[in-house]
């Protein structure tokens, strides 16, 4: 376990350096998109309720709900051209209770032509990024491309599918089964769907169950993909508590390959999200494929204990009598050993720093 939790600040700095090293271009995005592009879009938002506003000139313009959209609108997807961006962004999203949020998340994207060795450096980057962060990390991994192969095998409708969608990610087998029963699905497809909601395990004691359940081509070829995915993170040692669970599922209109959610302990919810996303781009008009994460993190600061929570590494306190001089040295000093100052008068009450220093009282005449 790490001995202290980084800020999100810190975090941040620590993975935009991860990505960097691995030849993710930065991307920065406007605040402000028009609304109608995210209209168009709302299922593939965590909220469809988005900030907006008119402008003088009269266009409904909105606070930025997501980066992910910008960054696939601004792609080129030209035939054999790929792109590979990290961001470090706040966006403003609507919470359970209808106020919106301002939320900051780090993350990345990878869109174009792409193959599977661009999909396993994603994956592998999801995990670095947790452990930058928190030593006692989860990553659970799922395919959309095996669920919809097994929905598409049961014949079910549009609206059975997302029911069963739903029941899938709810990991209620009950359910599946009333579902499977009022449309006349077998049982032996029941029993797989049942299966498939209640798989839990270490990725590769996870496969041989997964390989059972296979009916078709699109669940053999997303079968293949989660084992070659496993080998990578073996060979890599990064397959440590990384698991398959289909309760991790996502809108089938948007996502249709790995998905994935990351978690670290002493957090009651995911702090990482991320997954394949071709078809986003197909709705799009672009060619290709894509895939990303992000982080959240102002979940981290649920992990730092009081003393983490520092406003600087050094706290120096002066009054009227302190040289001026006497403070620039010492600060400068303090900063150029690559600690975080504070240069604070008088009383220090509330401040939180690893090391105080006090030149109050040492006053020596020269207040240059």
């Amino acid at each position: 376990m790490q001995d202290s939790i980084p800020s999100p600040e810190a975090a941040a700095r620590s993975l935009c350096a991860l990505y960097k090293q691995y030849g993710y271009r930065h991307f920065r995005m406007s605040k402000f998109e028009e609304y109608d592009f995210y209209a168009r879009n709302k299922s593939f938002l965590v909220s469809e309720n988005v900030l907006t506003f008119t402008e003088p000139g009269g266009r409904l313009m909105a606070l930025k709900p997501d980066v992910t959209l910008s960054i696939v609108k601004n792609a080129d997807c030209a035939e054999g051209a790929s792109q590979k961006v990290y961001y470090n962004e706040k966006v403003y999203r609507a919470e359970g209770g209808g106020e919106f949020r301002e939320i900051n998340q780090a993350g990345l994207e990878c869109v174009g032509d792409l193959g599977f060795y661009d999909i396993a450096e994603v994956v592998t980057l999801a995990i670095r990024s947790l452990d930058l962060v928190g030593a006692e990390r989860i990553l659970d991994i799922s395919h959309m491309g095996f669920v919809s192969g097994l929905l598409a095998h049961v014949g079910a409708s549009e609206q059975t599918r997302s029911e069963l969608l739903s029941a899938i990610a709810g990991k209620n087998a009950p359910y599946i089964g009333l579902i499977c029963r009022e449309n006349g699905i077998a049982d032996e497809d029941r029993d797989r769907l049942c299966a498939l909601a209640g798989l839990y395990a270490p990725m590769r004691k996870a496969l041989p169950a997964l390989a059972s359940l296979s009916v078709n081509d699109q669940t053999d070829a997303a079968l293949s993909e989660l084992e070659r995915l496993c080998g990578v993170l073996e060979a890599t040692g990064l397959d440590r508590s990384v698991n398959i669970d289909f309760s991790i599922v996502n809108d089938m209109n948007y996502y249709n390959g790995v998905i994935f959610r990351g978690y670290l302990n002493g957090v009651p919810q995911g702090v990482l999200a991320g997954g394949s996303y071709d078809s986003l781009l197909a709705k799009m008009g672009k060619r290709g494929r894509a895939i990303g994460f992000a982080l959240y993190l102002d979940l981290l600061e649920q992990l730092r204990a009081p003393g983490d929570r520092k406003d600087a590494d050094v706290l120096i306190l002066y009054d009227d009598e302190t040289p001026v001089g006497e403070i620039l040295r010492l600060r400068d000093e303090q900063i150029a050993a690559g600690a975080r100052v504070r240069v604070q008068r008088a009383d220090a009450q509330g401040v939180v720093a690893d090391e105080t220093v006090d030149l109050r009282g040492k006053g020596g005449g020269d207040h240059a």
